[in-house]
């Protein structure tokens, strides 16, 4: 299975997400991140994105932020969006109904009714993308449990 994660930037949310999937996942699974906005591509996640992760024993600091491609559509079979303004982003760029149907809310397909979107640390403190991480960390292991399931 292939799996995308996806944000704003890329380089924040989904470089997170992407990072704690592949921990939770076996080997063979292909997990990547990408962004709807090109402002960052080839950079490297945010520095707090990297500490925080760092201070969980993941390292994220060779990931490079891209825009998500009409490829992509083709390429993943699971596309998980940070938030809802991410989501009709993706959705719009999708050529059919089956890529839109790869297409979902991360904290939606991760069964959480408390929270709907993934707050974006950005413009935060360090304590936001701590935050982040656990909200992340949570969806992630729900989502492996579903997916291991099937």
């Amino acid at each position: 299975m292939k799996i995308l994660m996806v944000c704003l930037g890329n380089i924040c949310r989904s470089p997170l997400a992407e990072g704690i999937m592949k921990t939770k996942l076996p080997e063979f699974f292909l997990v990547d991140s990408a962004g709807t906005i090109s402002m960052h591509e080839g950079k490297h996640p945010d520095k707090r994105s990297i500490k925080t992760a760092a201070h969980h024993h993941i390292d994220i600091s060779d990931q490079t932020s891209r825009q998500i491609t009409k490829a992509d559509f083709e390429t993943f079979d699971k596309i998980y969006c940070m938030d809802l303004s991410v989501y009709k982003d993706v959705i719009s760029k999708a050529g059919n109904e089956e890529q839109r149907r790869k297409v979902s809310l991360f904290m939606e397909a991760a069964g959480d009714v408390e929270n709907t979107e993934v707050p974006d640390p950005y413009w935060g403190e360090m304590k936001d993308f701590e935050e982040v991480f656990q909200l992340l960390d949570r969806g992630c292991e729900a989502i492996k449990k579903q997916i291991l399931i099937k």
